[in-house]
Parts: structure tokens; sequence; C-alpha cells
């Protein structure tokens, strides 16, 4: 059961994100410097449910890269 926590927290399954998450992406080109952008997704782009190196969205302003964490969503702490 520690895997399904750890493929949740770590962005791999689709089904914990929709657009309006707020997460945080490392871009195609920032693999090898493990560089982190944080944004809101706008788009899924992977299809399969569970994928080993992230679920690839793009976010709000249009960069594109596979998930690392999901840190909520935008209805977070607004009073909703």
């Amino acid at each position: 059961m520690d895997k399904n926590v750890n493929i949740r927290s770590s962005g791999k399954c689709r089904n914990d994100i929709s657009p309006g998450c707020i997460v945080d992406i490392i871009l195609k080109e920032d693999q090898r410097s493990g560089k982190v952008t944080r944004g809101i997704v706008k788009e899924i782009l992977t299809n399969s449910s569970v994928h080993p190196h992230g679920i690839k969205v793009r976010l709000r302003d249009g960069r594109v890269g596979r998930v690392v964490t999901i840190l909520g969503s935008e209805s977070n702490g607004d009073g909703k």
C-alpha cells in the first residue's frame, strides 16, 4: 500500500490530477537538472492511468512537463 501512496503524491496517477490542480512539473529541457516549475494544470496530455515518469500536463501558461508533485487545487483555501 505504501507504493500507492507514493504514486499519488508523486504525480504518477492520472486520476489524482485534474484541470485546476496546482502542481510542480519538470519541463523536458530541465530533466537533467531536475529544475521544478510550478503552475496550474490546463490539460492532461497522458492517456494512460499511470506513468512511471509522471503524468504529462499542459499548464495554463502553455508550458508542458511531467508532474512530480501535486500540491492541491485552486479552490483550496479560498473559503469554498
